[in-house]
């Protein structure tokens, strides 16, 4: 394998607070972002995403202030998206220390917006976030029978995800963050068949997220074709470390950092 796969934590930001982590107990605040972040780059983390999930106006300042203090603190790269609309989000949470940006509902609003922010800012700091389902059986049919959701999955759009995706690519990101809604919170592991199906149709690196529940899940998810693997709750629960699933993928022979 050319490129060492990267093991992320995602950080569910509300109002300057990690909404799953308050029960962390080898943190003295589990709440803090800043204190979590720190954690995770001392265990070996590649990577940290930070999703807000309230973004609204109001806490999009508290979302620039928290990326702007853990920027100082850590020296990993760090993914910010929730609530990103226009080229001046993306601009300002750059400025405030971020590395790139995942964009999800406002591309599926506006497309040409993935085009125009990869060309302005490059398209490595662009991401596009693929919430997908199964297509329920009262739902409108897709050719892949993925659709794309909003509303953290609840509400389906009818586009069919794996042709999203390649769109996006199309587009100019420089990669696919795809969170299954249906395995999110299963812990009973991510659906491999879709990420190899996305794997197929794109070249840019697939983060797969979804369903991670115990260190076993990792490694075949590599193997259908993600670059990347992320999980927030298994981490801030202390259900399993990075250090854990590096080690199992390396058991596998995947290469890692």
């Amino acid at each position: 394998m050319g490129v060492a796969v990267r093991v992320i934590p995602c950080l569910d930001v509300d109002a300057g607070r990690v909404v799953k982590g308050v029960n962390f107990v080898d943190l003295r605040d589990a709440g803090d972002p800043v204190e979590m972040a720190r954690l995770y780059d001392a265990e070996g983390a590649d990577e940290l995403t930070f999703l807000d999930v309230s973004a609204s106006s109001a806490e999009r300042e508290t979302t620039y202030d928290v990326v702007r203090r853990t920027a100082e603190q850590v020296f990993i790269p760090l993914c910010v998206g929730g609530g990103v609309r226009t080229n001046s989000d993306i601009d300002r949470l750059l400025r405030a220390g971020a590395d790139k940006v995942s964009i999800n509902t406002a591309a599926i609003a506006r497309p040409h917006f993935l085009g125009e922010s990869s060309r302005r800012y490059g398209s490595q700091c662009i991401v596009l976030s693929v919430d997908a389902r199964r297509v329920p059986p009262d739902g409108q049919p897709t050719p892949s029978g993925y659709e794309v959701t909003t509303h953290g999955g609840r509400r389906g759009t009818g586009i069919d995800a794996l042709e999203w995706a390649q769109r996006g690519q199309e587009l100019g990101v420089g990669e696919i963050l795809l969170n299954s809604m249906d395995a999110d919170g299963t812990k009973a592991g991510f659906d491999l068949e879709m990420i190899a199906q996305v794997r197929a149709l794109v070249d840019v690196p697939v983060i797969a997220s979804g369903g991670a529940g115990a260190v076993e899940h990792f490694p075949p998810a590599v193997a259908a074709g993600a670059d990347a693997v992320l999980a927030a709750s298994v981490f801030h629960f202390g259900i399993m470390r990075i250090g854990e699933v590096k080690d199992a993928l390396r058991a596998e022979g995947v290469e890692v950092r």
